[in-house]
């Protein structure tokens, strides 16, 4: 069985880029057929140099496109003028210095300001979110607005991956947009797909959520190893090497393309050269008590979105209950 095809993330500024991606780290890339999903969080010589290295070295770029922190940071229902705008820039950046790209990423999560008030301003965020839960058309808007853009860039030429939490797969299940107006997480239609299972921020149950949502999709994104604005922020503790070993073994099981997050933390943890050497056949056990109970909590919060975004069903069958009681019993006294 042949191994998988690895994809390192990479959020790295400017200013460490060619410490990161010297000779030896890119020899490794080579030697492991493994791409790179570069964020593009500057158009500078620098990244261009880097990605022109990675060209010539025949290791296969994504741009991961992200926004500056003021607009959002990554896409949503608020910022979407701003990304179709970055992706102009970012096409005659590309242009102007002959980079070649294997993919075009788009990471769809919430604000970067909201995950900041969720640590320091909570009753703020709750206005926002209720704000956005009353706007009929904000999600509407944004979502058409994206597959445009999309569009536009496979008419350019590109094919496109998002980079989604894989929770959108339950909301999808419930038949229900109720999170995408609250977060402003917009669901389109991609090439690709790649779910974000990060069982850094999922411990103790972490290969439960693993084993429960790999089966699902065909692409896995594992981490983290370090690094990171999600990490800054969180102050998670990075996956040492034996939890990343059994991410990538578990996730294996059914995928065969895996995205590891981040470059510069398996460069840090110097895990490199141990996934040049990994034993991807080694037994494993699949944590099905831990999936269990995850797919129990999944099932759980299906059923609760269903009913937060379809109440006058529920209103409409407790009445069509009530009446049905009332019916039995007259008919019971006659």
């Amino acid at each position: 069985m042949p191994i998988p095809q690895l994809t390192f993330y990479s959020e790295i500024g400017k200013e460490e880029l060619s410490s990161a991606f010297n000779d030896r780290t890119i020899d490794y890339l080579k030697k492991m057929d493994a791409s790179v999903s570069l964020a593009i969080l500057d158009l500078s010589e620098e990244r261009a140099s880097v990605v022109a290295q990675l060209n010539e070295k025949g290791v296969p770029a994504t741009a991961w496109l992200l926004l500056p922190k003021e607009n959002g940071y990554w896409f949503n229902a608020g910022n979407y003028q701003n990304a179709a705008q970055f992706y102009s820039e970012f096409v005659l950046w590309s242009v102007k210095n002959k980079l070649n790209w294997h993919r075009v990423g788009l990471d769809f999560e919430p604000d970067i300001r909201d995950w900041d008030q969720l640590l320091s301003d909570r009753k703020e965020l709750l206005k926002k979110a209720v704000r956005r839960l009353l706007n009929r058309n904000g999600l509407r808007n944004a979502r058409i607005s994206y597959s445009k853009l999309i569009d536009q860039m496979h008419a350019d030429g590109f094919e496109v991956e998002i980079y989604y939490f894989p929770i959108i797969s339950d909301e999808r299940k419930a038949h229900s947009q109720l999170l995408q107006k609250i977060s402003g997480v917009v669901d389109v239609g991609p090439d690709r797909e790649v779910w974000m299972v990060y069982t850094s921020f999922l411990r103790p149950n972490g290969a439960g959520f693993l084993a429960s949502y790999s089966p699902e999709t065909q692409i896995v994104a594992l981490g983290s190893t370090g690094g990171g604005i999600e990490n800054e922020r969180f102050k998670i503790q990075p996956l040492d090497w034996q939890e990343l070993a059994r991410d990538l073994r578990l996730a294996w099981y059914w995928c065969d393309e895996l995205y590891i997050f981040s470059l510069e933390g398996c460069i840090q943890q110097e895990f490199l050269e141990r996934l040049l050497e990994f034993q991807w056949d080694k037994p494993i056990l699949l944590p099905t008590d831990q999936s269990n109970r995850v797919n129990s909590w999944r099932g759980m919060f299906r059923t609760g979105l269903w009913i937060l975004s379809h109440p006058i069903y529920i209103l409409l069958g407790v009445l069509g209950f009530y009446g049905l009681l009332k019916f039995l019993k007259r008919l019971i006294k006659s």
